[in-house]
């Protein structure tokens, strides 16, 4: 229930900082292109807090957190006298017009490079691309690549992270190979390899990128020992104690903590028993995992070694340059998502691993029990991919307003109003469609 909770309000928080921006964007350029606007809104129903300003606009904050809107004056909506009619939306010229719509998916692309500026002055804390090995067979293991190395460049980007790499990894998708260089840590001496990427096979439900292509990322060992025992959880009530060492499962020796995860993953509700030595007695124990969205879950964490101190380093840059940094990832994610959906639509990506706001107030969540920055990191994220689905050319979305209003520049002329109220019916079921989509994949993941 905590997580639930925890999960909620930073979604909430996500969203009303994504839509206030976004909303903004139209506001600011609407006034500078002399149109009245007559209220910004952040969420829909009922208003929670209202405030008038000195030009007339009606500020509120409503009850449903779940979008936003500017209402500008406009002759085709509301009944506007001849003394005001300059100040109307309609009446604005075609590239003023284009620029209010516009301004909202800016806003969020402006966001982004906001946040990113934000988390490269303020550092985080990440681990360099070291590989562990190769599975065999793999397009990795293909390629040659072997030992322990560390990934320093793909395809011409430098990669400094794991993040970096599953990034390029991802925009690598129905490709048929890709240029990776590697070295040992240390040695400054690169060696280029080519994967052949034509029978790769990536599931995001399943695997990250980086595992799909038979990379190993190097990972402190993690030993047999219980670190943490949570109160209150089936662990603490059938007398796990820190220190604990797990030397059998179910009657099985237990050699990987991996494999004891998957097991108590595997059995909620079930009843197992753990043999653990426990100051050089072996004592043996039954618990029975809960059951968590369909996965079992005892609460015990592991002990694990520390990263070796030349394998993680904190990320981080001047104020100026990191603005050219926040600008260059913010342009490698918008590629990214206008790309995605190019693979969605020729089924080089399948339409399974759309997310809806379950999805993302998990990730909301997470994002932020890992520290500020990383919340920061997830807000920008976001924010790209609000503002590049808005330039969709859905007539209900930005994008699609924007569509007739470059039609209306080239024939001189708008689109006729049936017309636009077909194309907004046809976005509105379309966009409701995608919607569904994305939450029955949600609740799937459970």
């Amino acid at each position: 229930m905590f997580e639930f909770f925890w999960n909620l309000i930073f979604f909430v928080v996500a969203l009303g900082v994504l839509i206030t921006f976004h909303e903004f964007g139209h506001f600011w350029v609407a006034r500078r292109c002399g149109v009245k606007v007559l209220r910004f809104s952040v969420g829909f129903g009922k208003p929670l807090y209202t405030r008038h300003g000195k030009t007339g606009t009606e500020y509120v904050i409503a009850a449903i957190p779940l979008g936003g809107y500017v209402k500008m004056l406009d002759e085709r909506v509301d009944e506007v006298s001849s003394e005001e009619a300059h100040l109307a939306f309609n009446n604005k010229s075609v590239w003023q017009r284009i620029a209010i719509v516009a301004a909202g998916p800016l806003a969020n692309l402006l966001l982004a490079v906001a946040a990113y500026w934000l988390m490269f002055l303020v550092g985080v804390t990440t681990v360099k691309p070291i590989i562990d090995g190769v599975v065999a067979d793999s397009p990795a293991a293909l390629a040659g690549i072997d030992g322990r190395q560390q990934i320093v460049e793909v395809d011409g980007r430098a990669t400094p992270d794991w993040e970096a790499v599953n990034l390029v990894f991802v925009a690598h998708i129905g490709r048929d190979s890709m240029t990776l260089k590697a070295e040992d840590p240390g040695a400054g001496r690169p060696i280029t390899y080519q994967l052949d990427l034509r029978d790769w096979q990536f599931d995001p439900d399943k695997e990250s990128a980086v595992r799909s292509l038979g990379l190993v990322p190097f990972r402190p060992q993690i030993q047999l020992v219980i670190q943490q025992v949570e109160e209150a959880t089936p662990a603490h009530k059938a007398g796990f104690e820190v220190g604990d060492q797990i030397v059998a499962v179910n009657g099985e020796s237990a050699t990987e903590w991996i494999d004891i995860a998957k097991l108590i993953q595997q059995s909620p509700n079930q009843v197992m028993t753990f043999d653990v030595v426990r100051h050089n007695d072996t004592v043996t124990l039954s618990a029975t995992p809960g059951d968590k969205g369909g996965r079992g879950y005892l609460g015990i964490a592991p002990t694990v070694e520390p990263w070796p101190e030349h394998y993680v380093f904190e990320l981080a840059y001047g104020p100026i340059e990191a603005i050219g940094k926040a600008m260059d990832k913010t342009w490698q994610l918008v590629t990214l998502s206008v790309s995605m959906i190019g693979k969605l639509i020729t089924g080089d990506v399948s339409v399974k691993n759309l997310s809806g706001p379950i999805s993302i107030a998990q990730g909301a969540g997470a994002s932020a029990s890992f520290g500020f920055v990383y919340f920061l990191g997830f807000v920008a994220l976001i924010s790209v991919n609000i503002g590049i689905i808005n330039l969709l050319p859905l007539p209900v979305l930005d994008g699609g307003h924007l569509l007739y209003y470059f039609i209306e520049l080239l024939s001189g002329r708008p689109v006729p109003e049936k017309v636009q109220e077909i194309g907004f019916r046809i976005g509105s079921a379309a966009l409701m469609l995608l919607m569904g989509l994305a939450l029955f994949n949600d609740f799937s993941r459970f």
